[in-house]
């Protein structure tokens, strides 16, 4: 049967890929003695979301409303605890009725705003590298990404400066995540205060994909709401599954322009409803009885990055440490390099001779091959046993 071109371009994507991989690995261990599967591939953490949160999607999952569609008229309580939470977080007056939007997980915002703001043919610069669902949007909305790369020498920052103006005027979209992800890097607001001048210069829509905000190791994250633009050409993503460790519950939000938030409600009035009222009560409990929730998680992130780095180091693999939780961004081991082996080809060998999983780089874009991601989402003596069986086969190499 046919599918779509757009389909074709959008691929199998490399989690799916990693995850048929994984769960091939997984059921010839059991049977042949293999080490289990030690998966670092996913930033979905083990660690636990605040009780609050919990007890109050148990307080309301009883209750008949729960159970029922969630139109957008109803999400008001949640979005005015954001709006309280963006007074507290950022010192920004937010509108809770015209300027949040409730989502089903960052990703599924990102995903659907090139659809909310682009026609077919039009073009959107994306960083290289960038999260999947960033140039996913714009293959479903059948756009044209223009890949800005970003050097690690100069420590993952956008050259702005790489696009002629020319090149500028011809954009509709560009969006930006800091703290970045794959790369592990804060960045900084400046970064995002010359983005958004040059959107507003040239006419185009600034998205922030945010769901780090709250996991800088190093120094404060940027934030668009923060720059004085926002209101004239961006829109901004947060996220509940990274600071709250509430990933399996798809809670995120959005805090835009008034226009941009109406754009992307329209397409979501089409696509899907909203969560369920039980877990916007948990999301709405966790900004106010667990704003510093975050904070907690850093404190463990930094010692599982420490550890894991000096583990990786002490069998030969260099690291450069983030200035970011939950990741280690990692380059090829000269192992690899001497094979001549690219990212998703070591990934499988490591698998298949080890049982830890890692994500490949070039499923981030062009950038990020020859690179690793490794997500620090086991206890410390988990990660360092996974450094010792990755240690035993690079020696064997």
């Amino acid at each position: 049967m046919p599918i779509s071109e757009r389909l074709s371009r959008l691929g199998s994507g490399i989690f799916a890929r990693n995850d048929q991989r994984k769960s091939a690995y997984a059921s010839r261990a059991a049977s042949r003695g293999l080490p289990p599967l030690l998966d670092l591939s996913l930033g979905s953490t083990d660690l636990q979301p605040p009780e609050a949160a919990i007890e109050a999607i148990a307080a309301q999952l009883g209750q008949p409303a729960s159970a029922s569609y969630c139109l957008h008229a109803a999400t008001l309580p949640f979005r005015s605890a954001v709006a309280d939470w963006a007074q507290r977080r950022f010192g920004v007056k937010v509108d809770a009725e015209t300027e949040v939007l409730l989502l089903v997980g960052s990703q599924e915002g990102t995903a659907h705003l090139p659809l909310a703001v682009l026609n077919p043919g039009d073009r959107a610069l994306l960083l290289d590298p960038c999260y999947p669902s960033h140039l996913g949007g714009l293959h479903l909305a059948s756009a044209e990404p223009v890949l800005l790369p970003l050097d690690p020498e100069a420590g993952w920052r956008p050259d702005f400066d790489a696009l002629s103006p020319e090149q500028w005027d011809d954009l509709k979209l560009m969006v930006l995540g800091y703290p970045h992800n794959p790369t592990v890097t804060t960045g900084q607001h400046s970064w995002l205060d010359e983005a958004a001048a040059r959107a507003v210069r040239h006419g185009l829509v600034l998205a922030h994909d945010n769901p780090y905000v709250d996991l800088a190791l190093d120094g404060e994250a940027p934030a668009l709401l923060r720059s004085p633009h926002w209101r004239d050409c961006g829109i901004e993503f947060f996220s509940f599954s990274k600071g709250w460790c509430l990933g399996g519950y798809r809670l995120a939000f959005a805090i835009g322009a008034e226009w941009l938030i109406s754009a992307l409600r329209q397409l979501k009035g089409v696509v899907d409803f909203n969560q369920s009222l039980a877990l916007q009560a948990g999301a709405i409990a966790a900004l106010e009885q667990a704003p510093h929730w975050p904070e907690q998680l850093r404190q463990e992130y930094r010692q599982r990055r420490d550890r894991m780095a000096d583990a990786l180091e002490a069998v030969g693999w260099p690291v450069r440490r983030p200035s970011m939780a939950l990741y280690l961004w990692l380059e090829l081991p000269p192992q690899a390099r001497e094979r001549s082996w690219g990212s998703e080809a070591f990934c499988a060998a490591l698998l298949e001779a080890t049982g830890v999983a890692l994500t490949p780089g070039n499923g981030f874009g062009p950038g990020g091959e020859g690179w690793l991601r490794l997500a620090l989402v086991h206890p410390v003596a988990d990660l360092e046993a996974g450094a010792a069986r990755i240690g035993s086969w690079l020696a064997t190499l």
